[in-house]
Formats: C-alpha cells, structure tokens, sequence
C-alpha cells in the first residue's frame, strides 16, 4: 500500500549536500547514473534527492525497478514506481524475476542474489542504491551472528565494483545518514511511497533484529548505530590488510597462469595458507565455501601426495590436484564418449558438449593438407583409449597417452579433448599437433584447426 506525508516544513536538512558531497567525489561529468528504485521509502529519498542534484550537477539520471513478484502487491508497486519516474521525467525500466530457492538459501537471500544478476546487465556508469547508517549497523550484527569472518564484517564502501567487470560499479551514496534522517527528509518534502508488508514479518531475520533487537539496544545504547558502523569501518581496514597480505604470499605461491603451486601452499603457516586460499577463491569469483568445507580442501591440500589425483567439489566449483599445482575450475559434466560429429569443410564447429568449438583457417603450407582430408569421411570424436599417433615424423608411432602426459595435459582434459579423424586415422590433437602422414608440405594448401574453449581459463590449443 502507498503511504503518505503532507507535513511542511521550510527547514531543509543537509541530506542533499550529503549527497552532492559523494558524487561530486565520485563521479565525473555526464556520468550516467541508474537508481535502484523499490518503491519504499529509502529508494524514494534517492530518487528525489538525484532528481534536485540532476539540475546542478551534469549527469545521466535513470531508474531500475526489480519485481520479484514474491507479494500479492508487486504489480502495484511497480505501478507505483514507474508513475513516480513519469512524474519526474526519469527514464525507468522494470525486470520480473523468478525467484528459485535452493535448499538452505533464504528466501531473502535467493530474491538479492536475482537482483544483482539483473543489476550485473545495467548499462550505466554507476547503481546508486539507498542503503544507509542503519543498513550497516543491521548487516553487521547479522554478519556476526552467522559467524562471518573479516571480510564479512566489513562495512559497505561507498563504492563497489559488482562480479562483473562489465557491470556498474555500485554507488551509496546515503551511508552515512540515518534512517530517522531519511524519514525527516520524506516528511518535509511530502513524498509518497510504498510500505512492503514484509518488513513487518519477524520470520525474516533483518526484520527480527529491526524490530525485536534493535530498540532493546538502542534503549541502552543510543549510539549503537555510529559504534557498529565504526567497528565495520575496523573489519574493513583489517581486511585490505589480509587481501595484501594474500597478494604477497600468491606472487611467491602462484605461477603466471594463475595455477597455485601446493608445495609453496604447505611452506605457510596454516592462518596465512586458508587467507590465500579464500583470496584466490575470490579471484576467480567463486562463492566461498563454508568454513568446514575450506578447512577440509586446505587439509588435502596440504597433506597430498605428489602421486594423489585430488578432486574435491563444493557448490558449482571442483578443485583438482596435478603435477604439483592446484586447478581452480568451474564443475563441469564429463562429456558423451559417444560423441561424434562429421566435418564438412564448415568453418566451424561449436561442440555444446565439450564447452568450445573448432575453428578451421585456411593456410598454405601449413597445418592439414587438405587434399588428403577430402579423401575419406572427417569426424570429430573423444578418446576412447589405445589411440597411437606421431606428430614428429622424425620419431615412431607412439600412445597418445603418453603424449598427453609429456604434453602435461592434465588428466580429467584428456578424455574430453575433441580428437579429429580422417576416416580410422587420428590425424589432429589439440595442444599436441598434426600427424606426420597429415601434415601440409610446403606447396600444399592446408587447414588449421583451433581447439578454443569457453571457459576463461582455456587456452587456444592448435
């Protein structure tokens, strides 16, 4: 339901300057900005607050609304918040979501994660969102209570980079004002906005802790807002120092690949090999794994014998142990050995299954001889075992396995390698060559074929 203020006032508060402080630090000329509008009371503030600044300041101003079409209300509000940007001249665009809860994930974590998936897509220089004082003094204690570490108990910055490298980065510009501010500010200035009945449901935990905790602490300690946001602004320092730390350790611990050598790993002290662990985690933008779980991958780690082929998987992640260097990857399916796929001089081929695709370019005197190619049926296939090959024409026919090992192709890429045969004949590996009775002489046209993987860590493999 929307609700109302009509109390005036000519006393005008400093919120605006506030606001105009963080930007004019912040942003450059002509940024484009993108608010995150809910329709509640914050967000509203924003809004209006952005819209006044608009006239001063040169910037691009605009609005995202997320429904997560969880309440019977959400048609309203997006109603609602499309009308208000109508009113103000503000471009608005609104996202429907499906919130799909995972077993153990809270319904208000699931709906968040959804929202920044759309936030990740944004194309603007900056998200500005609403959160303010109290936000960080809530997130805090909720942090605390569920056993977060350092990085968990660090204040919000004003500003943050999203996952994504493409995506905005994210604006608060409200941080340091408190709610009681934010509602003076709606009062006087008569703004409307919505009243999401869920932040009157204790079976939330933000909303226990508002509601139930909260004024309980307040009552005894009137500055507990301030005093927790100075605690996080603590975690937060201690937590640049551990990510400099981790830095320091991965430039002795980490090749050029980014692959972490397991041998460096087990030369640290225990605290300082789990800080590594969590900042390469996030590197990669992995979701962390709970504290049990890290502890149980670090204890492999580092008890792991050279010969042991460690494979450990958490959440959407498997970390792999070989030739003394641990392998971050994403969890990926073993591929159909039965796959088989007929090349007919196409350009291309995309391989869904395998998670890349080839790419045949023509050049003379190099890579397949074409001639030959044309001579027998082309298809792609995956190891099956017992295949021999000899890309030196100067050496016998040798395994492939044993190629593979010398190419130090780690074994859980061997079997799902795409393998190209000219009829019963192995004629190409990737990362590994052409067969000697395939190869372009120097007169002869010839096709090169690229193995190129989607993950970010692949390699073009010729």
């Amino acid at each position: 339901m929307v609700h109302s203020r009509r109390k005036k006032s000519n006393n005008l508060d400093n919120l605006i300057d506030n606001v105009q402080q963080v930007l004019q630090t912040y942003i450059r000329q002509d940024c484009h900005l993108a608010v995150g509008l809910s329709g509640g009371i914050d967000s509203v503030v924003l809004l209006d607050i952005l819209v006044t600044l608009s006239q001063q300041i040169s910037f691009e101003l605009s609005a995202i609304h997320v429904n997560h079409g969880i309440s019977s209300h959400a048609a309203q509000w997006s109603h609602f918040c499309c009308h208000l940007c109508y009113s103000h001249g503000v471009p608005v665009s609104v996202s429907y979501i499906n919130i799909h809860k995972e077993a153990g994930v809270s319904l208000e974590a699931a709906a968040r994660e959804e929202r920044y998936h759309i936030f990740n897509r944004l194309r603007a220089d900056y998200l500005v969102l609403a959160q303010h004082q109290d936000d960080q003094a809530e997130t805090l204690l909720l942090q605390l209570l569920r056993g977060a570490g350092v990085k968990g108990l660090s204040a919000m910055p004003i500003v943050r980079k999203q996952s994504s490298d493409a995506a905005p980065p994210i604006l608060r510009p409200l941080l340091n004002v408190s709610r009681g501010s934010i509602e003076a500010y709606a009062r006087q200035h008569q703004l409307n906005w919505i009243h999401d009945e869920s932040n009157d449901s204790a079976d939330f935990n933000r909303n226990f802790l508002r509601h139930a905790i909260l004024p309980v602490l307040s009552s005894r300690y009137p500055n507990y807002v301030k005093t927790l946001q100075r605690t996080s602004q603590h975690m937060a320092e201690a937590s640049l120092l551990l990510d400099d730390l981790a830095a320091s350790d991965a430039r002795c611990c980490v090749d050029d690949a980014g692959n972490l050598h397991i041998s460096a790993l087990r030369e640290l002290s225990l605290p300082r090999a789990r800080n590594l662990l969590r900042y390469i985690l996030r590197l990669q933008q992995v979701k962390l794994p709970s504290t049990a779980k890290l502890n149980d991958i670090l204890n492999q780690l580092r008890c792991a014998r050279k010969d042991t082929q460690l494979h450990v998987v958490f959440g959407h992640t498997e970390i792999r142990v070989y030739k003394d260097f641990v392998y971050i990857l994403p969890l990926r399916k073993l591929p159909p050995n039965h796959l088989q796929l007929k090349w007919q001089g196409e350009s291309h081929l995309i391989l869904s299954e395998l998670g890349g695709s080839i790419h045949f370019t023509h050049v003379k005197g190099l890579g397949l001889c074409a001639q030959k190619l044309t001579q027998t049926p082309v298809h792609i296939k995956l190891r099956q075992g017992g295949e021999r090959f000899s890309p030196d024409c100067k050496r016998p026919r040798r395994s492939l396995k044993n190629l593979m090992q010398e190419a130090l192709i780690p074994p859980w890429e061997r079997y799902a390698l795409p393998l190209m045969f000219c009829g019963e004949e192995l004629v190409w590996v990737p990362g590994i060559g052409i067969d000697c009775e395939f190869q372009s002489m120097p007169e002869e046209a010839g096709i090169v074929p690229e193995w190129r993987p989607n993950d970010s860590g692949g390699k073009i493999l010729k």
